[in-house]
């Protein structure tokens, strides 16, 4: 054990840097239109050491982030990937479904995978490569992904959490051994200059928070 390091802040600072997140997060959007303008390498990279300091299990941090800059490689991801979206779109996905997706405009066709400068490809380990037993993988690698994706905003890069199911060829293209499944696949880069979003609004806080028992006064 060793101590803390804790800097306890005044509530004025402290809510200014909240709003300050807050206001970062809320200008993150998910981009499908990539600019394939290499991003820089020591960048990405620091962006993933901000994932690694997220709390897992029994600190086990049972996730591997995989970087695919190989043009052959996410030709052979994107063909996958498109042939699974196929299927769902193409009847494995019940209407509702479908019809929630309208709005966003997605289809079948994936091209910022081979248009976007990295994929990121995030893999939950289910035990170390010495049966090493891992905990609450599913909650852990989640946390780091929202660290990777919070840093990579913060850091000014676009991102898209992307999820063809199933995401099995993944561990194959690339080569993963038996004991990493996928998680998460997550397109990085700049937005192209044509990029558009939907006109999607967040729920209030009065609809995500709910209080038991008195706050602090401000």
């Amino acid at each position: 054990m060793k101590p803390l390091g804790f800097v306890r802040r005044r509530p004025q600072e402290m809510l200014i840097r909240a709003r300050s997140f807050r206001d970062a997060m809320s200008a993150r959007r998910s981009v499908r239109q990539f600019s394939p303008d290499p991003i820089p390498r020591a960048v990405l990279e620091e962006c993933v050491r901000a994932a690694g300091q997220a709390p897992s299990g029994a600190n086990k941090q049972p996730w591997r982030f995989v970087a695919v800059s190989d043009p052959e490689r996410k030709r052979r991801i994107r063909e996958a990937a498109e042939e699974e979206e196929r299927a769902f779109y193409g009847g494995r996905a019940p209407d509702s479904w479908l019809q929630d997706l309208v709005p966003f405009g997605t289809n079948a066709e994936k091209p910022f995978l081979e248009t976007a400068p990295i994929l990121m490809v995030v893999f939950a380990q289910k035990h170390g490569p010495d049966q090493e037993k891992h905990y609450y993988v599913n909650e852990s690698v989640g946390l780091a992904v929202g660290f990777f994706l919070a840093a990579c905003a913060e850091a000014g890069l676009a991102t898209l959490t992307h999820t063809p199911s199933p995401m099995g060829f993944l561990a194959s293209v690339l080569g993963r051994p038996p004991y990493e499944r996928p998680y998460l696949l997550i397109p990085v880069g700049y937005p192209s200059a044509e990029a558009e979003v939907p006109d999607i609004h967040k729920k209030p806080l009065g609809d995500i928070l709910e209080w038991y028992g008195p706050g602090e006064a401000d």
